[in-house]
């Protein structure tokens, strides 16, 4: 079995040959302009549209914490949408716990919906024969701990045998 391969980069350009799956961590609340979103949309206009549309038509689809959205961007390059994220943490509410982004009801973080997108992620990467590539989902904004992502990433994706690349970005 593979491991989690970490290279410091841009997890929005993926330097592999084959298919390509960019995922990242949503909220559930259709909130879309802050963190990695931000690099997607530089690059892409259909994450953000399909995600958009997806929240305002959630009433008759499945847009909710755990759902999963698959959006191609380029013959070889899909960028998946993950709900894994209850709310926001409003700017006047941040407060800074050890660097973690905190409201009063604590961080959005849901690992269990995060768990339940990855196996949706799963499935997806498995039928396009495609590599995963992704910031550190839901500990950004989020507030979530990678020590309780990355067991999560293993287990669904990386004991299947997909392969998984996880970019830091930035100065080491």
């Amino acid at each position: 079995m593979s491991e989690i391969t970490y290279i410091r980069g841009d997890a929005t350009v993926p330097s592999v040959k084959g298919v390509k799956v960019i995922a990242h961590v949503c909220n559930d609340i259709g909130g879309w302009g802050k963190g990695f979103v931000v690099a997607l949309s530089r690059r892409w206009p259909q994450p953000e549209a399909a995600y958009r549309a997806w929240h305002r038509e959630r009433a008759a689809n499945d847009f909710g914490l755990g759902a999963a959205q698959f959006v191609q961007v380029e013959p070889y390059v899909w960028v998946a949408n993950l709900v894994g994220q209850r709310g926001i943490v409003p700017h006047a509410r941040l407060r800074s716990r050890g660097g973690t982004p905190m409201g009063s009801k604590g961080v959005p973080v849901r690992y269990e919906a995060i768990a339940t997108a990855l196996q949706a992620l799963a499935g997806k990467a498995a039928e396009l024969d495609a590599s995963v590539h992704m910031p550190r989902i839901g500990c950004g904004l989020a507030g979530g701990k990678w020590s309780r992502v990355e067991p999560l990433i293993t287990e669904r994706l990386v004991k299947r045998g997909i392969a998984v690349t996880v970019y830091d970005h930035g100065e080491a």
